[in-house]
C-alpha cells in the first residue's frame, strides 16, 4: 500500500483537487494521515477525494496538526505525542490488511 503523510493537495490558498486526479489510477490501498489545520490539504477537499477513492482509501486526521504535524501548544500534545498518534494510525492500518 501506499501512505501519505500530509499529502499536498493544492498549494497553500490555492484549494484544488488537481494534484489528486492521478489517485484514481491507483488500486493499491492508501492511507492519508493528514493534520486537520494543514495548509496544504482544505479538508473538506480532502476529505471528497478520499471519499470518491472508495475502500481503497482511508483517512487518519491528526486534529490541531499542521501539515508538518506540529500542534499548537494550546492542544496540550507535543510533537512526540503527536508522532506516536501517527506511528498507531499506520500500525492499525497494515494491521487491517493482514
Amino acid at each position: 500500500g501506499l501512505v501519505f503523510l500530509g499529502f499536498p493537495l493544492h498549494p497553500a490558498g490555492a484549494p484544488s483537487e488537481s494534484r489528486a486526479r492521478h489517485l484514481f489510477d491507483v488500486e493499491i490501498p492508501m492511507l492519508f494521515l493528514q493534520g486537520a489545520r494543514d495548509a496544504l490539504a482544505e479538508r473538506g477537499l480532502l476529505e471528497t477525494v478520499v471519499a470518491r477513492l472508495g475502500a481503497r482509501a482511508t483517512l487518519r486526521l491528526v486534529e490541531d496538526a499542521d501539515h508538518s504535524f506540529h500542534v499548537p501548544a494550546r492542544s496540550g500534545r507535543s510533537d512526540e505525542e503527536v508522532r506516536g498518534e501517527l506511528w498507531r494510525a499506520l500500525n492499525e492500518w497494515i494491521g487491517s490488511w493482514q
